[in-house]
């Protein structure tokens, strides 16, 4: 059976490498909300973070300030609720 995000320093940590990004603004937001919220991640919801790391830069911090919502693929339920999260944090 294979642990769950939280119950794995191996996971965290990759996540935490994954959200060090080039432009500050996204590294600081991302860095804060993971600071408060890694904790109680659920594995959904780290999907969904991954599905984010993988944006370039501009893109994601467009999303993380509201400039633009997801659309494509990344419109999903899931991830509108995981961006809520990131843009209060």
């Amino acid at each position: 059976m294979e642990m769950t995000h939280q119950a794995d320093p191996a996971k965290r940590a990759r996540l935490r490498w994954r959200a060090r990004r080039g432009l500050l603004e996204n590294d600081l937001i991302l860095t804060r909300f993971l600071d408060s919220h890694e904790m109680e991640l659920t594995d959904q919801e780290v999907a969904e973070f991954s599905r984010l790391m993988e944006l370039p830069d501009s893109e994601l911090l467009d999303l993380l300030l509201a400039r633009k919502e997801p659309h494509g693929e990344l419109a999903s339920p899931p991830l509108h609720a995981l961006l809520t999260k990131l843009r209060g944090a």
